[in-house]
């Protein structure tokens, strides 16, 4: 409903509630942007105070709040009461400097005002003509990143090849798939589906069951390929080459090989070199998911653990866990973007326009699952900018010289034992049962896991190994710092006293 009063429009907002908030007014969006800034400030200063992992039972929200939406309009105010009564207690606080679960999710200031400003434009980038600056920010960032890697030219945008932001490592590999998949369906036919076989360790990420799951492939046709700790958690060449052979023999067809830099359970480090010319060899899509240990080789002395990404069809990092860049932001390169397109293009009458149709621009909405997408390139355009190439580099030393700490105090309990050889931030490691009673191993740790968590004070996760139930310490939020790691050691020592204790 518009009235027009002499020379202004009055909307229904002014005739529902005079000085209300208006769906947008850059006076009062400048008023309570401020007090949100402020209240997230006040939040970052007092982190440390919460319990890391959350403590709320299952359902506990639902208690406390309404069972309907508010008819009338409430205060900022009651809504920041509410946040600190009611919200806050029930987040596990990723960006607590105690945090040592999982892999890290990074927030940095940086990356805070540039989700601040996508969010303020609120663009919707499918296509060049959305906004084309959404675009082509997105190529040169990711141009710069990938020079940052020195990943090969093929990657980059001006040959053949690109990157493009996608949400998570999931996405990534799963759009990958579908391009292989579909690459070889268009040269050996539908029916083939049935046959096409995809390879990875073990100790790949879920998200490849996933994406197979959406793809199609048969679950019969995934292979997870076993590793051993005594090539730590990496996959054999020749237990592929050995799966390969058997397959093509009973009339399967290899056609998708997943690798990994830096797998969660350990941050195992598949041999990229030697998979890849076997990929090469054998006709096959061949992957690379380095989602949290990319980040890593920005550092010239760890660039090394992506040697062989020459042979790759696809790599993938993210920009999100190591990288000082808020939540979703992962970075994929392919060697050939037009076999993303293929797979995934659609072009209803709707969105034609004149410079999609000469072929002239890219749109990613041709190299991604989803149509819509937000315009994230701002936020790690921004990180680049404001840190610089050796801040970051910086960072990622000192996130790896912290776990490097918390590896030197496990190691002289004798109590304790680190799995696996540390590599990069992440830290393998059990508590002992005594008499070396493997039976009561996985309980004893298993406990160990609920009691310190339980504690609040840090939040470590765990994984299995070989059997054997470890816990992962992942040093890498931005917070963090060697007094936080030495604390969390402490904690970890005290609980495993009182365990051994009662034992």
């Amino acid at each position: 409903m518009v009235l027009f009063r002499g020379s202004w429009f009055f909307t229904f907002w002014d005739e529902c509630r005079e000085g209300g908030l208006r769906p947008m007014d850059s006076e009062q969006l400048r008023e309570h942007a401020h007090k949100m800034v402020d209240f997230i400030a006040d939040y970052y200063k007092s982190i440390e105070n919460f319990p890391v992992l959350s403590q709320v039972q299952p359902g506990y929200l639902r208690e406390m709040l309404p069972d309907s939406a508010p008819n009338h309009p409430e205060s900022l105010e009651d809504i920041f009461n509410d946040v600190q009564a009611k919200i806050l207690p029930g987040v596990t606080h990723w960006q607590s400097p105690n945090f040592f679960a999982y892999y890290p999710s990074n927030s940095s200031i940086a990356g805070f005002l540039g989700e601040m400003l996508s969010a303020g434009l609120n663009i919707v980038g499918f296509s060049w003509i959305t906004s084309p600056a959404a675009t082509e920010l997105e190529m040169i960032v990711l141009d710069w990143l990938a020079k940052l890697l020195k990943l090969p030219h093929d990657f980059l945008s001006a040959g053949q090849g690109g990157g493009v932001i996608q949400g998570t490592a999931s996405e990534a590999v799963l759009v990958v798939l579908l391009a292989a998949r579909d690459k070889i369906l268009r040269r050996l036919g539908k029916h083939s589906l049935e046959k096409i076989v995809v390879y990875a360790s073990d100790h790949t990420h879920s998200a490849l069951q996933k994406a197979c799951q959406i793809a199609g492939i048969l679950p019969e046709n995934c292979r997870s390929l076993k590793t051993e700790s005594s090539s730590n958690y990496a996959l054999s060449p020749d237990v592929l080459c050995e799966a390969i052979a058997h397959d093509i023999a009973i009339g399967l067809i290899p056609f998708f090989l997943c690798a990994t830099v830096g797998t969660t359970s350990s941050t195992a480090v598949d041999p990229l070199l030697s998979l890849g010319k076997i990929a090469k060899s054998n006709g096959m899509w061949f992957h690379i998911d380095a989602a949290y240990a990319g980040s890593a080789c920005i550092c010239p002395e760890y660039r090394q653990y992506i040697d062989g990404v020459e042979e790759a069809d696809s790599f993938n990092m993210n920009a999100h866990k190591w990288f000082l860049t808020n939540f979703d932001c992962s970075a994929l390169w392919v060697k050939d973007r037009n076999a993303l397109v293929q797979s995934l293009s659609t072009n209803p009458e709707f969105l034609k326009n004149k410079a999609s149709q000469a072929n002239t621009v890219v749109d990613y909405k041709d190299w991604q699952i989803p149509l819509g997408r937000r315009f994230r390139s701002l936020k790690l355009w921004m990180v680049l900018r404001l840190y610089g190439i050796e801040n970051l580099q910086c960072y990622i030393r000192n996130h790896i010289k912290l776990a490097q700490h918390f590896e030197g105090l496990v190691a002289q309990d004798p109590r304790f034992q680190v799995v696996t050889p540390r590599i990069f931030s992440l830290v393998c490691f059990r508590l002992l049962p005594p008499q070396n009673n493997e039976d009561h191993g996985n309980k004893l740790n298993h406990d160990l896991l609920d009691a310190i968590n339980s504690t609040g004070k840090i939040f470590i996760s765990h994984t299995v190994l070989a059997g054997k139930y470890i816990l992962r310490f992942a040093v890498g939020a931005p917070l963090t710092e060697e007094r936080h790691v030495t604390a969390a050691w402490k904690v970890l020592q005290d609980e495993a006293s009182v365990l051994i204790g009662r034992l």
